[in-house]
């Protein structure tokens, strides 16, 4: 297996010299490192590695299309689990959750004060009321009592005034200053729910809001569904693990990248394995995993030591999308091995393969994971792209107000683009110019912020 294989030998020559994503730029160098003038190229039918004419360029699926089919994979049955809440960030709940008692569960304070009882003035106690205690004194009219915000209200309290409203004498009695009105700055008990009342739906997302509420209403476990288990299988001997590219050899860039985007789309990451160009380690990877996705790197296409295809025919697999109409990374492609497992094969370009997960890993883990499609959205690019002649282009871009910046270096093997961006453009056939609207996918990390996103 090379690292770029066929398919993106004519997806790099076809994208970076033919089309540039700013205007004005020099042709950009080949695989081979060489440049030269732009020339249409037929695509290469799914499965092949070699040009051929146009019109066979039907046996590849459209991008929009294997997005949706990979939406569309099956959760195994009844696989809630009770979780702890500091286990639950990014689930999705699989049962509603219901008040498990009045919310708040006692008259409170809502401001520091004095909690009054009639009119005023008011002869203030010696003792002042703190959150957390036991029921206080009740008062009697002309009555007050220090208190401290979500501290329980004593019975027969009628307000609460605020520490700045109130002023004392020498002799501890309190005026206000301003008008008292009959529970002012008291939070009634039950005021947002009451016990048994809905709160949130199945389906939900666990965010950090939903942590606080299941535990205001009384909850140390939720049930959700469990995180989808991934196993990342690296192939490639070409691929180094440490140090400087050398001899042929060059770093292994998806090994590093793969588990934590994955953990990012909602996966748990059980092994990350390397496996170089051995058929039958492969094989024996497939066949004994008990993952829920199997991710592979490189290997898609139709060389002599790409043997992912070989493998899946010899286990039965079923092949679902075969090659993607999506520059780059059109070798793509998403099998059933068995019910309730799938396989996403990346080709080996480092951004070839983020167009693989943003388009078969993503739609699936979210399914799986039980979460909700993202409104899709809009926004206008800057600057003219160009696009391929017939299969839809994904360009990462910055976004800056209300405009998407294409950003360059984004050749099938490059990275420098994607590390900065925010998003990617989904660019139709021919390109977009300047103005014009074009879908924008987020990067999981750009709207949700690092440390939430990698949980």
């Amino acid at each position: 297996m090379t690292a770029s294989g066929q398919y993106e030998e004519v997806d790099f020559d076809v994208e970076e010299a033919l089309a540039l994503v700013k205007e004005g730029g020099a042709p950009v160098a080949d695989d081979s490192g060489s440049t030269g003038p732009s020339r249409p190229v037929p695509a290469p039918a799914a499965g092949t590695g070699s040009g051929k004419d146009p019109a066979e360029h039907h046996t590849a699926t459209p991008w929009q299309r294997a997005r949706a089919l990979a939406g569309r994979a099956p959760r195994r049955p009844d696989t809630s689990v009770s979780v702890t809440l500091d286990a639950a960030l990014g689930l999705v709940l699989a049962a509603p959750l219901a008040a498990l008692s009045d919310l708040p569960s006692f008259d409170t304070s809502a401001m520091d004060g004095w909690a009054v009882a009639g009119p005023g003035p008011w002869d203030v106690r010696a003792e002042g009321v703190l959150a957390g205690q036991n029921e206080p004194q009740r008062l009697t009219d002309g009555e007050a009592v220090r208190i401290a915000t979500g501290a329980r209200i004593p019975q027969d309290a009628s307000a609460v005034i605020r520490s700045e409203h109130g002023r004392t004498d020498e002799k501890e009695r309190l005026y206000a200053t301003r008008d008292v009105v009959h529970g002012q700055d008291i939070r009634p008990r039950g005021q947002e729910c009451r016990s048994g009342d809905p709160l949130l739906p199945p389906g939900t997302l666990v965010t950090p809001a939903v942590l606080g509420l299941a535990a205001a209403a009384g909850y140390d476990t939720v049930t959700a569904l469990p995180r989808p288990r991934a196993e990342v299988l690296v192939l490639g001997d070409e691929l180094l693990t440490e140090g400087l590219p050398h001899d042929g050899l060059i770093r292994d860039a998806l090994g590093p990248m793969l588990p934590p985007w994955l953990r990012a789309l909602g996966a748990e990451v059980i092994a990350v394995r390397r496996l170089g160009d051995d058929a039958e380690a492969l094989r024996k990877a497939l066949k004994n995993s008990d993952a829920d996705l199997i991710v592979t790197t490189g290997g898609t296409a139709a060389g002599p030591v790409d043997h992912v295809h070989p493998i899946l025919r010899r286990l039965g697999a079923e092949l679902l999308v075969d090659g993607v109409e999506v520059r780059p990374g059109h070798p793509m492609l998403l099998a059933r091995l068995k019910e309730n497992q799938h396989l996403v094969g990346l080709p080996g370009n480092p951004l070839a393969a983020v167009s693989g997960l943003i388009t078969l890993a993503e739609p699936l883990l979210r399914t799986l994971a039980g979460r909700g499609a993202p409104e899709s959205y809009t926004l206008p690019l800057q600057d003219r792209v160009h696009g391929h002649p017939y299969d839809t282009r994904l360009i990462p871009v910055v976004l800056r107000g209300d405009r998407a910046v294409p950003l360059h270096y984004n050749g099938p093997a490059m990275l420098r683009g994607i590390a900065v961006a925010d998003a990617l453009a989904v660019v139709p056939p021919g390109g977009a110019r300047a103005g014009q609207e074009l879908e924008i996918l987020d990067l999981p990390w750009a709207m949700a912020g690092i440390e939430v996103c990698f949980t």
